[in-house]
């Protein structure tokens, strides 16, 4: 490139999160940081939009190298501002995260995080979704960036494939610790839901959600099989949902 990478920062944990200004100090070094980012945490929202409310764009500081701004929209809704209302031109690299907690297996389906990395694909920019496998809002973000740095280093260097995008997830470890990365399949995994009914003050039942996660892949190239072992893993997304095996069985059925 002839001038510094124009960078897209965002996230789902919300703006002022630990993990988007650790992933936000790595990017600086790379080329121009923009951060837009949700003005609370949007977990858990998948790739949802905002259809029937309106959207606000708010203009923060200039810290650590980057602009930052935020919205009252979910992350897919930044990815879409940022890329048609804000940014001066298309950017050369989205990064999402980095996210508090894991992203690995069927996580992906419900992440924000991710779903803003998926958005960058299909608008055919190179995204990368970042996620420490640790929830607390003090959690250790140096092996994350040390990892970060080197994937942002691979993309920048070699691209991605058209409507592809890594899902690139760190063990809770000291750098010391990470045995390195791994190129990983999605592991066939699921949550197990289980609903704790409760009476509010009023007298009416509410809902809980709770659950555990089941794996039930035993292949050995998986990512939570990658991650249980200390490597970080990283896998290629595609927003594609097409079962491609099963396309010429049913034209036959059909």
């Amino acid at each position: 490139m002839s001038e510094k990478p124009l960078i897209l920062v965002t996230n789902d944990d919300g703006v002022t999160a630990p993990g988007i200004n650790a992933l936000t100090e790595v990017a600086c070094d790379f080329g121009k940081v923009v951060v837009v980012a949700p003005d609370k945490p949007q977990s858990g929202m998948g790739h949802a939009i905002t259809i029937n409310s309106t959207l606000r764009v708010f203009k923060l500081h200039e810290e650590n190298c980057a602009m930052r701004y935020s919205t009252s929209g979910t992350p897919v809704d930044c990815v879409k501002l940022a890329v048609n209302e804000v940014l001066e031109r298309k950017p050369d690299l989205i990064l999402s995260g980095i996210n508090h907690g894991s992203n690995a297996s069927i996580n992906v389906i419900y992440s924000g995080t991710m779903s803003a990395a998926i958005e960058g694909s299909m608008e055919g920019i190179p995204s990368i979704g970042f996620s420490l496998m640790n929830h607390s809002i003090d959690a250790n973000f140096k092996a994350s960036k040390v990892y970060a740095r080197k994937v942002i280093e691979k993309v920048l260097k070699f691209g991605l494939e058209p409507g592809v995008c890594l899902n690139v997830n760190i063990p809770n470890l000291p750098v010391a610790e990470i045995k390195g990365m791994k190129v990983c399949n999605q592991a066939n995994a699921n949550w197990v839901e289980e609903f704790d009914a409760r009476t509010d003050p009023s007298g009416e039942k509410y809902f809980w959600m709770t659950g555990k996660f089941v794996n039930h892949d035993k292949r050995e190239d998986t990512d939570i099989k990658a991650l249980k072992a200390g490597y970080v893993s990283v896998v290629p997304v595609q927003y594609d949902l097409t079962a491609h095996e099963s396309v010429k069985k049913l034209r036959a059925q059909f």
